[in-house]
This record gives structure tokens, C-alpha cells and sequence, in this order.
């Protein structure tokens, strides 16, 4: 037995004994290359090229060309209502003239008739004068009494 905490071991196999040789011998340009990925946490992790996840599709190009202040149709409905709104604006004012008179007409027909009832009004007229008084006397604790 040795003081030592392990048994000693030659390092060299002694004669008539086979070498110990692994199971599966991986050169290195046949190993899978690693690949470095961010991790769950933002840390890079290595991972097996083999075993990583598809890298992530690139969006479709964006058409970037500027857009017009007001698009065609909206264009072509505010000139269609400035035009009708022009048009009606000619018709109003030659419409209007031809109201105005009968609109004269119709306000001193209207003066007429209110004097009318007015005069009707004034001459047989009776006179009602209503008096009412409301007494009404608060006291503590919300206690009221209102004579008519």
C-alpha cells in the first residue's frame, strides 16, 4: 500500500497488452462547424450548425416612391364640386333677383296682416289682473309651513 491518496499508474501500457483506442475517430474537417445564436436571455449561445434554427426570412422590398398630397379621385371629386358649386352660384344669382321681388312682396303682405291683427287686438279688450302671494315660514330641522 502507498501513503498516496490514489494507486500509482504507469503511463506507458506495459508489453503484450493492446492500446486502448476510442470507439469513433472524428476528424476535424468532418465535425459539424458551431455556430454562435443569441440566447433566451441575450447572451450568444454555441449551437451546432446542424441544430440551429433557419435564419429568418427578409421581407419583401417596399415601394418607396412619394405619394401624391391628394390621390387622383379625390382630386377630380373636389374639382367636380368647385364646378358645381360655381354653376350653382351663377343659377343662385339669377334666381335671387327673381325672388327678391317676390320676397318684398310677401313681407309687406305680412306687414299688412300683423298691423291688421294688431288693430283687431286694441279695441275690445278686457283687463285680468292675477294677485297672488306664497308665505312660506322655514324653521329648525327642516320644518316648513307654506300658506297660499
Amino acid at each position: 500500500m502507498s501513503a498516496l491518496p490514489e494507486q500509482y499508474q504507469r503511463y506507458a501500457q506495459p508489453l503484450g497488452q493492446r492500446p486502448v483506442q476510442p470507439a469513433e475517430i472524428q476528424l476535424y474537417d468532418e465535425q459539424d462547424p458551431v455556430v454562435w445564436i443569441p440566447g433566451a436571455y441575450g447572451e450568444m449561445v454555441p449551437v451546432r450548425k446542424s441544430q440551429a434554427p433557419a435564419p429568418m426570412p427578409l421581407p419583401p422590398a417596399r415601394d418607396l416612391t412619394p405619394l401624391p398630397l391628394l390621390d387622383p379621385v379625390a382630386q377630380r371629386m373636389i374639382g367636380g364640386g368647385v364646378g358645381i358649386g360655381a354653376a350653382g352660384a351663377g343659377l343662385g344669382w339669377g334666381a335671387g333677383q327673381m325672388f327678391a321681388g317676390v320676397a318684398l312682396m310677401g313681407t309687406s303682405g305680412l306687414l299688412l296682416l300683423l298691423g291688421l291683427l294688431l288693430a283687431a287686438g286694441m279695441r275690445g279688450r278686457s283687463v285680468v289682473n292675477v294677485h297672488q302671494e306664497v308665505h312660506n315660514y322655514n324653521r329648525w330641522f327642516g320644518r316648513n309651513t307654506t300658506n297660499l
